[in-house]
This record gives structure tokens, sequence and C-alpha cells, in this order.
């Protein structure tokens, strides 16, 4: 983590806004904070933590102290802060809160508390939180580390800079664990205590299965009457095993007599129905023969109906020869009466038209007349049509000439009002020229209203699931508070009932396993509610499992905080319905803007019409008046060709109205002419074909069995109707002769047999008691065999389970002692857990880290070592610290170490852990770093050396900043940030080199 600049305002002792570039003293990695006491020199790195933290290690949670007692009641108070975390650059702005005067009236009013955060990213600034809940879990994942922690590594502040030093083991593990990022071992250590758990609960599953598997087994002997009679112990496995198997032997044998009867029993059921089946084939033959005798009689009784049935069939098939020669003479006949009566009617229609010719001759004269008549009808016609096209061209012509005179007159007027136009579109077009640029800043504006209106929505919508993730997390919170004090409650309770269970066997006279004293004064007394370890480790569980619900709610929450702080940011911090109207009124601006551009649009394409059809018109004029002048000459010569053929056509037409008229009355009359030839001669040709078919229906009637044509037509019939006459005969004598063959068949194979059919009962019954035998036998046979696989079964999955248990049990002790290993149980003799070990190898490094500078600042007298000793009463162990003592040789606690000695070890610690976290891949980088006095406890020699130990801090880019007022540290340190007090008792911030003031 590296800081880079730092603005206070109305801040603690600054009332105007103070600048710290941090990266100023990037080049000289070391620099002086100094200035007066009470100046504000503790003030900059209260900034920097309330910044990050919103806190300061000074006041605990003081907000409204933060603010400057300097301010006006309009002077802001914030503070901002930019750093580098992650290989990220962030912004983090804070405002407290805190009362001041109203503007108007008295009394006071209070500002919230704010906060904003910010990520740099492509080159300028994106807004990623906007409330002090959402800054604040943002800055949890980015800085990862606790205000605390901060303290203790990065800002060690005045009263806090010995805090990592004097630390007990757990609030020491939990720095580390934080820094080195070693969760993942308590994680490891977490998974094989499942395993343990799970390989008990196997071991302990697999011999309650083989419990369950030989009970049942067992059970199942018993019932079926062959479990050996001895009784054998429950814990016997091997004797109750054997005794299983011997079962299986028994329900074996038993199984296969059970078959044997089966076989036996399925024997007799086979010469059973054999004899059954031929009774049932004697008695169904007996029955047919008697059944065809029937059908025999009732065929002989239908024979006389078929004989009749034969003698009607043989007429309508000799009627069928003479049906043609029938047929033919009756349609001669027919015809012949239809063709006179066509004549007739064609003479009268002639004589009704007029005409007197009825000799053929006369006939074919009048058809030469006729046919002359329609010859010159058809010149004439062609003269008719061209005269009316004549007509209409007189007309077309006319018509013309007066089209183009009107056009060429309207075309005059049209073109008169076309100036006053062009300089009406021409005005409202320079009205309209800035029309594009208004819409492109409308359209602008609607862009960027969109996406606040977008955002506010979004905003809006994530308020819901931030409020449910902040209820869950408080309620998450409050569970793993009451998981945690029920845990450390039954510690409690634990560690009261064994002092009680040590009370019960102290023996006066006797030392004391604890203390090893003889005299027991104050024994302390049984416990009432004991403490069992599957109690603890119950809620031990249960607190762990409240803590993992705690975290998932946390980081639930900060989700949904960081969602709605972006969607809030993106929206400029509008509200929904201010972003709603301010977008309306973008859009309906645009939707203006947009109609004055389609407007101008408009008015252009219709002056560019309007000029364009003013051109064409000019240019047409000569064109209407050429069209005029040609109209009214073809309407003269138009005239004169009619005038021409109506002459012709009034002398074809003669006495009728029109050429057609005349025409079509010389068809109708040559029609009749010779409908009236026609008749005549198919009459005579009808009456030739009568006579023929007349005289060839008489002979073959001579030479047939009927006497008349009326006989002959009586005795057809239908196709069918004959058809089925004939299905019927066959099929009468097709039975009789099957049914005589059938019975014949029958009577020589029944010749011994009785008539009757024979009784079936006697078969049936010895049938019947056969297949119930077979049905028992194949019931007990499938009892005894299911009786024998389930057994068999059984003891097999016994005996499997039973050679499984050891293997088993040997992974579960594997496993348990690795579990109770990591976890610092026995046999793990120094109560370490993996994680603990492993940050004790990470704090021997920090030690030795920090002794290279504690040997040369405390002139080798001391060094610090690490230290896994027991800790008492069961506390964590394995990251304990003591000060060896070379002038003593002995070791002693941290704490016995005077304030100036207290000072060295604990900035050289402090250096130290700076070097091996910087060091790690993957950890926090500590790339800045501030200490908060404490250099005045050291005389002028111990100075020295702490300043050559700063100094060499500053390899691989680190910046350290030092606090303090001792005049040999500004003569060494020339870069220096110097806080001095105003007239009026603001302080102000100057920055540079101390050569340079």
């Amino acid at each position: 983590m590296k800081l880079h600049r730092l603005e206070l305002a109305g801040f603690g002792p600054f009332r105007e806004r103070q600048v710290v570039d941090f990266d100023a003293f990037a080049d000289d990695g070391i620099f002086l904070i100094t200035g007066r006491t009470g100046a504000g020199k503790s003030s900059v790195l209260d900034g920097v933590c309330y910044a990050l933290f919103g806190g300061v290690p000074r006041y605990d949670g003081g907000e409204r102290r933060l603010r400057s007692d300097h301010c006006d009641p309009e002077d802001p108070t914030q503070v901002v802060l930019e750093f580098t975390a992650a290989e990220r650059r962030w912004r983090v702005t804070r405002s407290p809160e805190y009362e001041r005067p109203k503007l108007r009236g008295g009394g006071f009013t209070t500002e919230p508390h704010r906060a904003m955060l910010e990520e740099f990213d492509g080159g300028e600034w994106t807004g990623v939180a906007a409330r002090p809940v959402d800054v604040a879990a943002h800055l949890d994942e980015i800085v990862g580390l606790t205000q605390q922690q901060f303290l203790q590594v990065i800002l060690l502040a005045q009263n806090r800079f010995a805090r990592f030093l004097l630390a007990r083991n757990d609030e020491r593990q939990a720095l580390l664990r934080t820094l080195f990022g070693t969760r993942t071992y308590e994680q490891y250590a977490e998974i094989l205590e499942g395993m343990r758990k799970d390989a008990e609960a196997a071991l302990a599953s697999d011999g309650e299965n083989v419990r369950m598997l030989l009970e049942e087994a067992e059970r199942v002997a018993r019932d079926a009457d062959v479990l050996p009679g001895e009784e054998l112990a429950p814990a016997d496995i091997p004797g109750r095993l054997d005794a299983v198997v011997r079962a299986v032997e028994r329900a074996a044998y038993r199984a296969e007599v059970a078959a044997q009867e089966q076989r036996t029993a399925e024997a007799g059921l086979d010469g059973a129905l054999e004899r059954e089946r031929a009774a049932r084939d004697v008695a169904e033959r007996q029955r047919q023969r008697l059944e065809l005798r029937e059908r025999l009689t009732r065929l002989s009784a239908d024979a006389p109906a078929i004989d009749a049935e034969r003698g009607v069939l043989a007429r309508a098939r000799a009627g069928e020869e003479l049906r043609a020669a029938l047929e033919a003479a009756d349609r001669a006949e027919r015809e012949a009466a239809v063709s006179a009566e066509r004549a007739a009617a064609a003479a009268l229609a002639w004589a009704a038209s007029g005409e007197s010719a009825s000799t053929p001759a006369r006939l074919r004269s009048r058809d030469d007349e006729l046919a002359a008549v329609l010859a010159a009808c058809a010149d004439a016609l062609a003269a008719e049509a061209e005269l009316a096209e004549a007509e209409r061209d007189v007309q077309q012509a006319a018509a013309t000439a007066a089209d183009a005179e009107q056009a060429l007159a309207a075309l005059d007027a049209q073109r008169a009002a076309v100036p006053a136009l062009l300089r009406d579109l021409d005005e409202q077009l320079d009205a309209l020229a800035s029309a594009p640029a208004e819409r492109a800043t409308a359209e602008a504006r609607l862009s960027e209203a969109l996406r606040r209106r977008d955002a506010a929505r979004e905003a809006e919508a994530l308020m819901d699931p931030l409020r449910a993730a902040e209820r869950h997390a408080v309620a998450c919170g409050i569970a793993l508070a009451e998981a945690t004090a029920h845990h450390t409650s039954l510690l409690q309770r634990r560690l009261a009932s064994a002092a009680g269970d040590l009370a019960a066997d102290l023996v006066v006279g006797e030392p004391c396993p604890v203390c090893g004293g003889t005299e027991h004064p104050h024994p302390a007394s049984p416990s009432d509610e004991p403490v069992g370890d599957a109690a603890i480790e119950d809620a031990a569980q249960a607190k762990e499992v409240a803590l993992a619900d705690d975290r998932r709610a946390a980081e639930v929450l900060r989700d949904a905080s960081a969602a709605h702080a972006a969607a809030v940011a993106r929206a400029g911090g509008a509200g929904r319905g201010d972003a709603e109207a301010a977008y309306e009124a973008a859009r309906v601006a645009r939707d203006a803007a947009e109609e004055r551009v389609a407007t101008a649009g408009r008015l252009a394409a219709e002056r560019a019409g309007l000029a364009a059809a003013d051109a064409e018109a000019a240019a047409g004029r000569e064109a209407l008046v050429a069209e005029a002048a040609q109209g009214r000459q073809d309407a003269a010569l138009a005239a004169q060709r009619a005038h021409a053929l109506r002459a012709r056509v009034d002398a074809a037409r003669g006495d009728a109205a029109s050429v057609a008229e005349r025409r079509d009355d010389a068809e109708r009359r040559r029609e009749l002419l010779r409908a009236v030839t026609d008749s005549a001669a198919d009459s005579v040709v009808r009456a030739e074909v009568l006579s023929s078919a007349s005289t060839h229906r008489d002979e073959r009637l001579a030479a047939s069995i009927f006497d008349d044509a009326g006989d002959a037509r009586a005795a057809l019939r239908p196709a069918g109707e004959r058809a089925a006459m004939e299905e019927r005969v066959r099929a009468h004598e097709d039975a009789e002769r099957s049914t005589r063959e059938r019975l014949l068949e029958l009577e020589l194979a029944l010749v011994d047999e009785p008539e009757q059919p024979a009784d079936l009962e006697p078969v049936q019954a010895e049938l019947a008691h056969a297949r119930a035998r077979v049905t028992a036998a194949a019931a007990a046979a499938a009892d005894a065999s299911a009786i024998v696989t389930r057994l068999r079964d059984l003891a097999e999955r016994a005996d499997a389970a039973h050679r499984a248990i050891a293997d088993t049990a040997a992974r579960a002790a594997v496993v348990g002692r690795l579990a109770h290993t990591v976890a610092g149980r026995a046999p793990n003799t120094r109560r370490m857990t993996l994680e603990t070990f492993v940050l004790a190898a990470e704090l021997e490094e920090i030690v030795a880290a920090a002794n290279l500078r504690l040997g040369d600042m405390s002139a080798g007298r001391y060094r610090l070592q690490h230290s896994d000793a027991l800790a008492a009463r069961g506390a964590a162990s394995g990251l304990g610290l003591e000060v060896l003592d070379s002038y003593t040789g002995q070791a002693r606690p941290p704490q016995s170490l005077s304030g100036g000695e207290t000072f060295l070890a604990s900035l050289a610690l402090a250096l130290g852990l700076a070097e091996v976290v910087t060091a790690r891949a993957g950890g926090i980088r500590l790339d800045t770093l501030f200490i908060d006095e404490g250099f005045g406890s050291l005389d002028d020699d111990t100075l020295e050396l702490a300043m050559r130990a700063l100094d060499e801090l500053r390899q691989g880019g680190r910046t350290v900043g030092v606090i303090s007022h001792v005049a040999a540290m500004k003569e060494q340190l020339p870069a220096q940030l110097v806080v001095a007090a105003g007239p009026q008792g603001a302080s102000v911030i100057r920055q540079g080199a101390a050569v340079a003031r």
C-alpha cells in the first residue's frame, strides 16, 4: 500500500485546505513531520487514518471532535486521500458528522457523515461507492487490514507504538494471519477435522452395518427354523457368522428337497394334461358329427327352391342373347319419330318467315340470293366500322386542341404566382438554419439524462436488496455474538468443572498436582452441571457456522452496497423522480429540435421542387401551343374522311336501319333454309334404319324360345340379380358336397365310439388336482430358494463388512491423529495449530529481520527471540516473544523493558515486519510507513543508531514518515513537512526541504 496525496480542510487544527504530496518525498525515501507541540503534526496521520477507517487513533470514534474549531458555519470539513493498493489507484473523500450553527435562526443543525470512493481508470476518476457504509465495505477489501492492524504495522501512532511487541498470542495471530494470508492453513485444519469425523462416523457405521446384517440374517434363519440352537453373545461376531453359515447350509438342503417335490408334481401334471387332451378331442369329433348330420338335412330341404332358381336363370340367359336386337329396334323407332317431327317444325318456321319456296330447285335459287346479300353486307360493314372510327377521331382531335389551350392558360396563371412562393420559403429556411446544431445539443443532453435516469432506476431497485442484506448482516452478527457467548460460557463451565474434579482428588497432607502445596484451604466445589467434550465441540461448530454465515452476509452486504453506490454515482446523486423529470424535459427538447430539422428539410425540398416545376413549365409551354394547332388540323382531316364513308354505308344498308341489321336478317333466313333441307334428308335416312332393325329383331325372335318381344323382355333380369342367383345355386352345391365328404370322414373315425359326446368331468377333476399339487410344490420351492438367497446374501455382506472394518479403523486412527495434531490437540504437546506453526515460522523471520536493527540500536545488548512455550490455562501458544539480555544471559518478557528500550524494540520489530511482509509474494505491500514520536526517549548515540536503521528501510522504494520535535532529527532529515500554527490559531502545512526555507 502506498500513499500519494492528502488533503485536509476544516479538520483538526487546519481551517483552510492543506495539501500533502507524499510522492514528492519518494526520492528521499524518508521525511520528517515537524512543528511545535500542539501545532497538529499528529493530525496529519489522523487524517490518513480517518480517510481509510472513519476513525482516528487518538479519539476512538469521537468524530464530533474532528471538525476544526476555527471553522465558520459555512466552512466545509473534508479529508481526501489518494493511495495505491493491489496495483490500482483509489481516492477516498470523507466528511465527519458535526454540529454547526444554523445559517438562519438560532440553534444548531447536524451535518451527516459523508463518504465517497473513486477509482482512477482510463485517465479519469470513476465513482465506486457514495455512502459511508458502502465505502467502508470496499475499503475493508482494498486495504486488507483493520484499523488496529493498520496502527500496528503502518501508522505507528502515539501510545500504540508497542502494541505488536506486547500483544498476546491471539492478537498477534490475527494480525499475522491478515498480513500473510494464512487462512488457508486454518481451512486445512477444518478439512482434516471433517475427515476425522467422517472416518469415525464411517467406522461406527461399518460396525453398526455388520450388527444389523447379522441381526437380519438371524431373524430370517429363525423364522425359517434353520438357525442352530446355541445362544451366542452379541459381541461374538465370528461365532454369529459361523451360525449364519450353518443356517444357509440347512436352508439349501430344504430348498433341494422342495425342488425335487416340484419336479414330481410337474410330471404328474403332464400325464393328466395328455389324458384330458385326448378325451376332449373325441368329444369334439362327436359334436361335429351331429352338427354335420343336421346341416345335410337342411340342405336337402332347400333343394326344390334351388331347382326353381336354376329355371329362371336359364330363361334370363336366353333373353340376354336377344337384348341387343330388341334395343336396336326400339332405338331406331324412337329416332325415326324424332326426325319426322324436326322436318315438320323446320317447314313451319320457313313458312312463318314469309318465304314461299318449297321445291328443291326453288330452295337452291333462294339460297344463292341470300349469299349475294351477305357478301355485299360484309364489304359495307367494314366501311361502317371505319365511319365510326373517323367520327371518334374528329371528336378526339377537337378535344385535344381544347385541352391544350386550357392547359396553356392554367400554366401561365401558375407561373405568375411562383416568385412570391419562393420568397416566402426562403424566409422560413433562414429562420430554421440553426436547427441541426440545436438537435445535436438536445441529443447529447438526452443521452446524458437517459444514462442518469437508468442509473437512478437501478439505484432505487437495488435499495430493497441492500436493506435486506443489511438486515441479514445484523441478524448474522447477533447470531455470531450469541454463538460466541455460548461457546465461551461452556468453556468457563468446563474450567470450573475441571477445578472441582481436581479438588475432589485432593488429600490432606499430599501435594497438589497443580501447585505442589500440601495444604488445601479453599478447594473448589464439584460442578452440578458438568460440560462434556461433545457439548463444547457442538458449540464450537455452531460458532464456526455462525462465523461463516456472518462472513457470507458481510460479503453480500458489501456487494449490494457496491452495486448501489456505483448506481448512485452514475446517477450523479439524483433521485429517481428528479432523473425522470430531467429525462422527460430532455426528451421533449430533443423532439422539438428534431421537428424543426424535419420542417427545414421539408421546406428545402418544397422550394427545390417548386423551382424545378417552374423551369419545367417554361420549357413545356411551346409544346402546348404546337399541340393545340395540331389538334385543330387533325379534326378537319377526320371530318372529310367520315363524309366519304357515310355515303358508302347508306348505299349498302337499303331499307334496314343499318348494314348489320340487314346482314343478320339474311343470315337468319339462310339458317331456316338449311334446316328445311337437312331435316328432310335426315327423315328419309331414319326410316330406312328402322326398317332394317325391325327385320333383324323379328328374325332372332323366330329362332328363340320366346313367343314374341314382350315374352323375351319379361325373361330379362338385371346383372346383379343374375349374379346373386348364380352364387346361391353354386353355394348350395358346394355346401352339400363338402358336408357329405366331412361327415363320411367322421363316421369312419368314430365307428367304435358312441353316438353321444363323451363325459369330460372325470379327466378335468384329475387335471385340477394335478395343477394344485404343482402350484403348492412350486410355492414351497420358491420360498425355500428365496430364504437361501436372502441368507446367503446377508452372510456374504456381513462377512465382507466385518473384513473391511479393520481397514476403516486403521484409516480413522491415522486421520484422527493427524487432525488432532494439526488442530493443536494431543498428541500435539505444544498445542500449536498448523496455521500457528506457519505463522511462527513467519514470526521467526520477522524477529530475525528485527534483530538486524535491534542489535545495532541497543549496542548488541538486546535480541528478540520467538517462544513456543505453552501458555497458561490452555491459552493459544506458539507466537510468543521474549527479549534476550546479553548482559544477564537470561530471556525476559518484553513488558520488562524501559520506555526507551521498548521504543527501540518496537521500532525494530515494526521495521522487520515491514521487510518480511513486503518480501512475501501475494502479501500486503507496505510501501509507506509512519512513526509518531518516541525518539525523544533516546540518547544521542541510540538515536543515531535508530536513524541509521530508518535510513536502511528506504530500500525497495519505501517511504517513511517520522513525527518528532527532536532537533537532531531536523538536521539529519532534509525532506520535511512543517506544521506551523498561525497567528489566529489555525495551522498550515509547508512542504519541501529544510535548506529551502
